[in-house]
């Protein structure tokens, strides 16, 4: 069952970290429409409302509908969620309003088909690689993609699959592949189950040699609207 991808909201008068922070007690989150050759909007959005969307995948990569009370609902994509360092809290959004008949640039789910079925995973005792999650896409509002889903059923093992060899849906391109400059990213990978170990191992090696965020950062949580 599809969900119902609408935010509901009213215009936000008080700016200023003050008002943003009596926002964020009454929970209540501050955001702004812009975009389309229009004003922006600075907006009052509803937290608990936006926690339950945040639940569904669609919700980062699909088209909103803006209800403003008011005023005229409007079209929107989701171009920034900022959040609470540490408190599981939505500080900030930022909508972009879309408009129809012109083209737009949006990121997407890749959802990956078969991965337990694939020969490299099934006869060859690999193990999947995701070397990207996500993909951008170039399309008219109404041509754009749920996701772009990528059957690994034949991948064997040491086998890779790139941008270039994925079949764009009808009307929705690739930005991101560039034949000339020699850019083809890396989508899906399966690699042998040691091999896959020892990468786990580095990344977990590099993510603790992290420096740790400072107070100052987290203070700055609470920034200027935009």
């Amino acid at each position: 069952m599809s969900v119902e991808l609408k935010l509901d909201a009213t215009i936000r008068e008080d700016q200023g970290k003050g008002a943003s922070r009596r926002l964020r007690r009454a929970k209540q989150v501050p955001g702004i429409l812009y975009g389309a050759g229009k004003d922006a909007v600075s907006l009052t959005l509803d937290e608990e409302q936006i926690l339950r969307l945040m639940r569904e995948e669609a919700f980062f990569s699909q088209i909103l509908d803006v209800k403003i009370t008011g005023k005229r609902a409007e079209k929107a994509i989701l171009k920034d969620l900022q959040r609470h360092p540490f408190k599981p809290l939505v500080t900030h959004m930022d909508l972009l309003r879309i408009k129809a008949g012109e083209k737009m640039r949006q990121s997407v789910p890749i959802h990956f088909l078969n991965q337990e079925m694939a020969v490299g995973v099934k006869l060859g005792g690999g193990v999947v690689h995701h070397d990207a999650i996500e993909v951008e896409v170039e399309c008219l509002p109404n041509d754009l993609p749920a996701a772009i889903d990528v059957d690994i059923a034949a991948l064997e093992l040491g086998g890779s699959i790139h941008l270039s060899e994925i079949n764009a849906p009808e009307g929705v391109s690739f930005p991101g592949l560039d034949p000339e400059a020699d850019h083809d990213p890396l989508l899906v990978s399966i690699h042998a189950a040691r091999k896959a170990m020892e990468e786990d191992e580095d990344e977990g090696a590099e993510d603790e040699s992290g420096a740790p965020t400072s107070d100052a950062d987290d203070e700055s949580s609470d920034g200027e609207d935009s």
